[in-house]
């Protein structure tokens, strides 16, 4: 139930109140205000993404940093380029803040030393807070040092406390000392999957003079794959440290109005295809294209039959297709995933209730918005897909991996080859550099910037399918052959085996990105059980991982009973965090490096990471 408030501050009107099942008001700021002072044509015709901040600057108008001309600007967005207000820089007041521990010690040191300053004035250095709140998980310290036994996972926690102590130290004295600010201590899992099961309420609340107030969920956080979160229908996205203590502070983050491209799904995707295969290709589409500087949004049929995991793996790829973020709206989906991971009723039927309110909630028959531009991909044509050897968006197809891989490699394998690699086109940002660890997002030179290796005329799902079929036919005359080149023998745990260029020396279940998708992950389980079942094995030189995104995956792969069979190939747990990921990998068994080394031997890692820049 809504109805107008009569108590309302807000300078054009806008508050209102909402009545959720269990008889709990909320005030909040009605979008369609804007429609009946005729600032706005129609809610339905803007993007979703566009709605969340245009809720922002209504709720903030009359504050501090928004004001009636940012509301106007933001109400007259229109698609086509060059439109009234297109240059207008927007005060974007995000809800809360997500850190990591890599990036997130210098926020909380920067806090201590302004406490510090506090004390040295003489005032109260209690009033020294986050303004905002703020959540800090532990993942990105955990180092793959041991492997292959239940041993792995208590001898690297254990390891990362010693190297660390001094590091948590200070959060566990930052969780006490500061108001709005919480700690996610190592061992729980990786920051985007926790945000994904706990920490987003998808529509937030807030106590002020008149009541709660509830509006959107928005976040910013001090790691590029933040983007997870907007499966769950939540603006959410990446931003540096600097950035992220500003919001902590209050401060807005400025943006141009922005530009929205959608991505329209079609159909359903096949049986033996998954979320990985999708990702690729949809990263594929997304870099010809150019969406660098650009939200992307999906929309179309075809959402309704991907689960909340599988957009989960889409919009956690943001950074590696080049967008600031990539939003699945509101629907049934979100709730059903709500009630999975064990949100409160209550909590629940609010989400529901205020996004069907306010025009942020998608039913199969919610007409497309207008975007800047819109793609389309039919969800039937994912084919088994990996990508590689040396970037994320270079989609391979599965049956075409070896040849691929020894084109890549043609001065290898080849007596008379020519080097030649088998990247298409320079965009100047794809090489990985020592700079780009732990993270490589767009920099900021490229904002803005579209089209980024497109033809001109051409649209990029054409010249998509046109390389493919290019690609594929180059790569289809070369001969297939079980002959290895570069043979070297070691001694690996009293086995005699052979290293070889090509061999996989890395086998790692890792990331955000695929460890938080029930489907894939149990794929793997199956998979495990099925090869156990036919007496293969796992060649004693590869150093096998599993780091799943939270602890929630053991609990499931244990209940299906595929978590022996995953042990018994060596893909034991050895931590809950980013390793593999970020190049946590660890060193190899010494026998194996150096066989590596003194043979010039090109070795591969197979991981279900988003990055796989070479050498990392």
């Amino acid at each position: 139930m809504s109805e107008q408030s009569q108590a309302n501050d807000n300078a054009v009107g806008a508050r209102a109140q909402l009545t959720t099942a269990d008889g709990t008001s909320y005030t909040y700021y009605r979008l369609e205000r804007l429609v009946e002072l005729g600032l706005l044509d129609s809610i339905e015709r803007l993007p979703f993404t566009v709605r969340i901040l245009l809720e922002n600057v209504l709720r903030n108008v009359g504050g501090e940093f928004a004001g009636q001309n940012h509301l106007e600007a933001l109400a007259k967005w229109q698609p086509a380029a060059g439109s009234a207000g297109d240059d207008f820089e927007l005060p974007f007041l995000p809800a809360r803040v997500v850190l990591q521990d890599f990036t997130g010690v210098p926020c909380v040191v920067d806090l201590a030393a302004m406490r510090s300053a506090m004390h040295t004035l003489g005032g109260d250095v209690t009033k020294i807070n986050p303004l905002v709140p703020v959540d800090l998980v532990i993942d990105h310290s955990v180092q793959v040092d041991r492997f292959g036994t239940l041993a792995a996972f208590g001898h690297n926690v254990d390891l990362e406390y010693e190297r660390n102590q001094e590091r948590y130290e200070l959060l566990r004295w930052g969780q006490r000392a500061f108001q709005n600010f919480r700690v996610v201590p190592p061992g729980t899992g990786i920051v985007h999957q926790v945000n994904l099961e706990y920490l987003a309420p998808v529509v937030a609340t807030k106590d002020d003079a008149s009541g709660t107030v509830a509006f959107p969920d928005t976040l910013v956080g001090t790691d590029s794959h933040t983007t997870m979160i907007n499966a769950l229908g939540v603006l959410g996205y990446g931003v540096g440290g600097i950035e992220a203590e500003a919001v902590m502070l209050g401060q807005p983050l400025y943006q141009l109005s922005p530009e929205v491209v959608g991505l329209k799904f079609t159909g359903g995707m096949n049986p033996g295809t998954t979320a990985t295969d999708l990702v690729l290709a949809v990263t594929e589409l997304l870099r010809k294209h150019g969406v660098v500087g650009r939200f992307v949004e999906y929309c179309g049929t075809g959402l309704s039959n991907l689960s909340l995991a599988d957009r989960a793996t889409i919009a956690n790829m943001a950074p590696e297709y080049g967008a600031t973020a990539g939003l699945f709206p509101i629907d049934d989906e979100t709730l059903r995933y709500l009630r999975l991971t064990g949100r409160e009723d209550a909590q629940i039927d609010l989400v529901e209730r205020y996004a069907k309110e306010q025009g942020l909630f998608r039913t199969d028959e919610t007409p497309d918005p207008e975007f800047n531009e819109i793609l389309e991909l039919d969800l039937a044509t994912i084919e088994p897909s990996l990508a590689g050897p040396r970037r994320p968006q270079d989609r391979v197809a599965l049956g075409a991996v070896q040849r691929v891989f020894r084109d890549a490699y043609d001065t290898v394998f080849t007596a008379d080859g020519d080097g030649h690699d088998i990247e298409g086109g320079d965009n100047g940002y794809d090489e990985q550099s020592m700079e780009s660890f732990p993270a490589s997002d767009p920099p900021a030179a490229m904002a803005g910037q579209t089209d980024e290796g497109k033809i001109p005329g051409e649209s990029a799902a054409a010249q998509v399918a046109e390389d493919r079929e290019v690609t594929a036919t180059a790569v289809l005359q070369r001969p297939i052959t079980s002959e290895h080149v570069g043979d070297v023998s070691i001694r690996v745990e009293g086995m005699d085996v052979d290293l070889h260029h090509g061999s996989v020396v890395i086998a790692a279940i890792t990331s955000c990105t695929n460890t938080s998708n029930p489907s894939v992950m149990l794929g793997a389980g199956l998979l495990a059980k099925k090869a156990i079942e036919r007496g293969l094995d796992v060649p004693p030189y590869v150093k096998t991982s599993l780091a799943p995104g939270s602890q929630v995956v053991t609990r499931y792969l244990d209940d299906a009973g595929v978590s022996p069979y995953l042990n018994a190939l060596g893909f034991h747990v050895v931590g809950f965090g980013c390793t593999t990921c970020i190049g946590n990998s660890g060193p190899l068994p010494e026998v194996v490096a150096n066989a590596v080394d003194e043979n010039d031997l090109v070795v591969a890692s197979v991981l279900s990471g988003n990055r796989n820049f070479e050498g990392r």
